[in-house]
Parts: C-alpha cells; sequence; structure tokens
C-alpha cells in the first residue's frame, strides 16, 4: 500500500501537467511592457467618449462564484410599458487592452482558455488585466462591451443590439448566497441591504431567466444538473472538498448567458461577419442514451431527438430528485463536447444539441476564452462599422486550436482535482467507505465516494457490478502525481 511520507506539492504537478498536455504556464517576453502600458492607460481608457456611452448611471450587478475576480459580465433588467423586458449585459472590453496581434494577444492564441486547478490557476490573460483592468469590480469604472436585448414575457427575444459603454459594478454577489435566497434557504445577501434596488434587480431577473428557461425546455432543450466537489486548498494544503450544487441563481445567469449567446450569433449572422460559433452534433452515443432511458422503463426514439430526451430528463428530475445529478453526469458524458467552429456567408453549420438553438457563439467570458475575445472583436466592428476583424481562414484556424486546447485544458483539470482528491485521501489508507460505482468499462471499473465525494478505480472485486450499484470499498493506494486513487471491493 502506498502512503505518503510528504505533502505532494500541486502547484508543481499542476505546472508539468500543463505543460505535458502542450499549454504554456508562463507569458512570453513583451508581456510586461504591453502591461505598464496598459496601467499607465487604464483609468483614461475608462471614460465616455464619442464611441464609448456613459452607463455608470444603471443599476449593474454580478453574480459569480464567491472566489471569482476574474468577472466578465454584469446585467440590468428592466420591464418595458408595453409589456416584456429589456435587458442588458455588459461584458468586459478586454480588446480594448489586448490588441490583434500584441504579445498577450499571441499567449491567448496559444492557451486560448484559462486553466483552473485547485492551487493554482493558468490565467489567459495576465491577472494585472483579467483580475484588474478587464475585470468589472465592485465599485470600479470600467469599459464593456453591452449586449442590449428585448425579450417577451414568454421569452422570446424581439431586438438585439451591441454597443460600447462605461459601467459600475454596484454589487457583486456570488451564487451560493442568492441562490439559497432564492429557494428560500437562506438569508437575503448582504448586498440587499447595501444597494438600493439590488433585491428588485435579482427578482426581475430571476423573473425574466425562468421566462427565457421555459422556452428553451419547450423547444428541447436538456436541463443538466450537476453537482460539482471543488477541493478547498489552504496555504497549500488540501483541507477538503466543497461540494457545490446547482440553483436558481446559476440559472439566472446560464439564460442571460445563453440568450445573449444566441443574440449575438444571430447579430453577426444577419450582418454577414464571419465569426465563431460553438457547436454540439448530435450524439454518436445515442444508442447508450436510448440503452439508458430503458434502464428506467422509459423510451427514446432511435434517432437523436432534442426534445424525446429534454422529454425523458424531465420525468427522471421529477421521479428522483436525488438521483438526477447522476443521471445528468451521465447524459451530459454520453453527448460529448463541443465544437468550435467557423459560421461565414455560404455556410451552414450544425446548431448546439443540447440548447436545441441553430445559432450560438461564446461572446460572454473574454477575460478566460480566446473564441470570446474573437467574437467580441467581431461584434465590436458592427458597432463601429468597420471591416470584419478576422477572415474565414483565419478563422478555421483559430477555431481548430480552440478544439485542440479546450481538450488540454480539461484533461489538466481534471487531474488535478484528482490530484487535490489523492492529497486529501493520503493518509487514510486502509480505511473503508461506502461508494456508487460510475463506470464500467474496458478499461476498468470506477466508483465515486459517498463522502467524501471523490472518485476512483476498483481494482479488486469488481467482477459483476453495475453502473449505479452501491459497495463498500477500502483505499488501497493514491497517486496525487498521476491522479490516481484505487479501492478494493469489500463486503464490510
Amino acid at each position: 500500500m502506498k502512503k505518503h511520507t510528504h505533502t505532494p506539492d500541486l502547484m508543481s504537478i499542476a505546472r508539468r501537467a500543463m505543460l505535458g498536455a502542450g499549454l504554456d504556464p508562463d507569458f512570453p517576453a513583451g508581456v510586461e511592457d504591453e502591461l505598464r502600458t496598459d496601467e499607465q492607460t487604464g483609468e483614461q481608457a475608462a471614460r465616455p467618449g464619442p464611441s464609448v456611452r456613459d452607463a455608470r448611471g444603471v443599476l449593474w450587478s454580478s453574480i459569480d462564484n464567491r472566489e471569482s475576480r476574474d468577472l466578465d459580465q454584469v446585467e440590468y433588467a428592466e420591464r418595458l410599458d408595453g409589456g416584456g423586458y429589456r435587458v442588458l449585459i455588459g461584458i468586459a472590453d478586454v480588446d480594448a487592452f489586448v490588441p490583434i496581434g500584441s504579445a498577450i494577444d499571441r499567449h491567448a492564441a496559444v492557451n486560448t482558455v484559462t486553466v483552473y486547478t485547485p492551487a493554482v490557476n493558468f490565467p489567459m490573460i495576465p491577472e494585472e488585466l483579467s483580475t484588474g483592468l478587464t475585470s468589472l469590480l465592485e465599485d470600479e469604472d470600467r469599459l464593456a462591451v453591452v449586449m442590449e436585448l428585448e425579450v417577451t414575457t414568454e421569452g422570446d427575444i424581439t431586438s438585439k443590439k451591441v454597443s460600447r459603454a462605461v459601467v459600475r459594478n454596484r454589487a457583486k454577489m456570488d451564487y451560493e448566497s442568492v441562490g439559497a435566497w432564492l429557494e428560500s434557504r437562506g438569508p437575503a445577501p448582504e448586498a440587499f441591504a447595501r444597494v438600493a434596488g439590488i433585491e428588485e434587480q435579482v427578482k426581475l431577473q430571476d423573473e425574466i431567466a425562468r421566462a427565457l428557461l421555459e422556452l428553451r425546455r419547450k423547444n428541447g432543450a436538456l436541463q443538466i444538473e450537476t453537482a460539482e466537489a471543488v477541493p478547498v486548498v489552504e496555504n497549500g494544503r488540501v483541507t477538503g472538498l466543497d461540494v457545490r450544487a446547482h440553483n436558481r441563481a446559476q440559472d439566472i445567469i446560464e439564460s442571460l448567458m445563453i440568450a445573449a449567446n444566441t443574440s449575438m450569433a444571430e447579430l453577426l449572422q444577419d450582418h454577414g461577419v464571419p465569426s465563431l460559433r460553438r457547436v454540439v452534433r448530435a450524439p454518436e452515443q445515442w444508442p447508450l442514451i436510448v440503452k439508458t432511458a430503458e434502464s428506467f422503463g422509459d423510451h427514446l426514439p432511435d434517432e437523436p431527438d432534442p426534445r424525446a430526451l429534454s422529454d425523458f430528463m424531465t420525468r427522471r428530475r421529477e421521479a428522483d430528485p436525488a438521483g438526477y445529478a447522476e443521471l445528468s453526469l451521465s447524459i451530459l458524458k454520453m453527448l460529448g463536447p463541443g465544437d468550435y467552429m467557423v459560421e461565414a456567408p455560404g455556410l451552414d453549420q450544425p446548431g448546439h444539441f443540447g440548447l436545441a438553438v441553430h445559432d450560438y457563439t461564446h461572446s460572454t467570458a473574454p477575460n478566460r476564452r480566446f473564441p470570446d475575445l474573437v467574437t467580441q472583436r467581431c461584434l465590436k466592428s458592427l458597432s463601429s462599422d468597420s471591416p470584419a476583424p478576422y477572415t474565414r481562414e483565419e478563422l478555421e484556424a483559430i477555431a481548430e486550436r480552440c478544439n485542440l486546447m479546450e481538450s488540454a485544458a480539461r484533461k489538466v483539470e481534471r487531474q488535478l482535482r484528482k490530484s487535490a482528491a489523492a492529497v486529501l485521501l493520503g493518509d487514510r489508507i486502509g480505511q473503508t467507505f461506502d461508494a456508487i460505482v460510475t463506470g464500467v468499462k474496458d478499461r476498468g471499473t470506477f466508483a465515486r465516494l459517498t463522502n467524501p465525494p471523490v472518485s476512483g478505480r476498483i481494482m479488486r472485486g469488481e467482477r459483476g457490478l453495475e453502473v449505479g450499484d452501491r459497495v463498500r470499498v477500502r483505499l488501497l493506494s493514491t497517486d496525487p502525481e498521476r491522479g490516481f486513487i484505487d479501492f478494493e471491493r469489500t463486503g464490510r
């Protein structure tokens, strides 16, 4: 049995994982000079001008993870006199500080995404920008690209446009506290007492989000809910796992961001601007999804059908709320990851199967995703009536790189979550735990512990087990460097 005699260095493991996946953990020469220039011009840049309106009087707010500092978006909503809503979504104007071809832009184009690991994050752009000048921090004037939507009470988007503005976030809130309040599980967030009108804003945004979500469901969008176990690291030590379940506050942001991403894709298409699309094809593993439905006594058609799958998921959510997160995760894996593709005049790309929409892009997270920064530049060309910033051929190369590196980043993040879990269990070798079987494959049988909720492989006694079986397992060994946790089945 393998037991650790020292605490593994998760930061070093993360750097090695980055390099092994083809990701660059360090910024290149030239970045420091650009940052000094950005810092010198930052205050002057966040001022209204001929092409940048002053929207600081709007009651902007944000909801994000409690620990997040790279804030990409702020929101505001109001009722329209004739019925329906006006929704404003302000997105951090990263392009204002990261021009095409700059050293920072070239690094962003290499990694294409911020990589989040328990011990250290590897930002796509320097933190001086992503958590500073381009982050929509509370009580700071910031440049933003504002997406303006008009939404009916039934959730239809009837109008969309984009502009540049200076914004000021009045209240940075978090999913946990807002979600608990919305679901009557906790007190009002402290921002409600501190900032007049924020409570009404959250209520209105929740109302709009529910209308948007209901329409998406009718059109066949999937409602995926997963519980995420986030390692807690304090002073370099893994002290526990924070399990975060989906809640209504996340529904607000997801619904508004999906509305923005769909609308901006349509806006770019309407103006013939070549851009990127986020595509999730009809799943190749549809027969496995059909088999999963049959295991619950349900039926799905032989050919992929998003509405039929959505209806099945709704039935399961109502029948077994406690097991829905587990089913969601299984279905999500069988759907497979999305890809970036190019949308240009003369092309007709597939849509997003999980969201049941044809036109969808990524535009709302330019601090941490390169495709969103690319889309932002395309949108800004519309608002300034300028030529398209990228050719179709350039976008095709960008899409190929983004697909490659997004997969690499997921691999690193997944490995480091496992490494952190291995560290957490390092001094519990030989102990037994309750677990549920989560995978039975040719390469092995896998299970997740009930408490703490970490996953590993059953190396002994796995014969005859099936997904969903409840078992008792003994911890055999852990390997933080590779993120391995090995169990044996035990009858006690």
